[in-house]
């Protein structure tokens, strides 16, 4: 069969599945009509909306190097070919991405790894951003988690706890890498605060909305060397950490899971 004919073979069958599909989704509307609109499944257990956490990331979303972490090239275009394809190359620690424990440790978890009843978690939101706003080099320390513990109550099992520095408004400017030719300034977890999350907690992740689970000014990456290596995750540059309660939100991680990985971009939301 030529070419052309295989490419108006294509045409006529997604024309024929638009239609199919269309029909389908009027009847079902029409079946719904004098229902009353109820919440899906997901939300079943007091949710009742949904926050996207993901940065939406380009060869312009800050990287912890400073170099593009991700570039796309169109294979495919709608008017040549009928279809659209890019092919694309990432840093797997670009935009809002995990840390699996492999990325600090000789044999930790890859990331396909990380047991997937971990990724639903208990989102603990604790905000330094005020004392962040006059301090881009702060930590998240022990004493902010028991702060949260006293208002909040305890931190739940396999809990995400994550930073809210601010810094998610910055992502466009320099001031989110703060790069001042020699170090990186934006916040992050005190070694401290992870271990206490460790010795003292069924919190299985931590998260920052900045670049890094260490200070930018680290040099040793000490919050790293003592959390992942344990079999817990990270997750970086979480987004709308301004939008979520303090307590209450469930947090879905869309890990990526390809074999051997050292983490990963990942599209991830809260239940709120």
């Amino acid at each position: 069969m030529c070419d052309i004919c295989v490419m108006n073979a294509v045409k006529e069958k997604m024309l024929s599945r638009r239609s199919f599909f269309k029909s389908a989704a009027l009847a079902g509307a029409a079946a719904t009509v004098g229902t009353a609109a109820t919440a899906p499944m997901a939300m079943a257990s007091g949710h009742s909306s949904v926050e996207d956490m993901t940065h939406t990331v380009d060869d312009k979303f800050p990287t912890y190097f400073g170099k593009p972490g991700i570039s796309m090239e169109q294979k495919f275009n709608f008017a040549e070919h009928s279809f659209n394809l890019f092919e694309y190359t990432m840093n797997e620690h670009t935009g809002t991405h995990i840390d699996a424990p492999l990325h600090f440790s000789a044999d930790g978890a890859s990331v396909d790894e990380i047991p997937v009843e971990n990724l639903i978690a208990p989102l603990c939101v604790i905000d330094i951003a005020a004392r962040a706003a006059g301090d881009a080099d702060t930590l998240l320390t022990p004493d902010d988690i028991k702060a949260w513990i006293a208002k909040h109550g305890d931190i739940p099992a396999n809990a995400c706890v994550a930073m809210h520095s601010g810094w998610g408004k910055k992502v466009a400017t320099d001031a989110f890498r703060g790069f001042d030719g020699e170090k990186q300034h934006y916040p992050g977890f005190h070694v401290e605060a992870a271990q206490m999350l460790i010795e003292d907690t069924g919190a299985m992740s931590i998260a920052s909305d900045t670049l890094s689970l260490d200070h930018g000014i680290s040099g040793d990456f000490a919050t790293h060397y003592a959390w992942l290596p344990t079999g817990r995750f990270g997750i970086e540059n979480l987004a709308n950490l301004d939008k979520v309660p303090a307590s209450g939100a469930t947090l879905i991680v869309g890990a990526p899971k390809h074999r051997g990985g050292t983490g990963g971009p990942a599209r991830i939301f809260a239940m709120t």
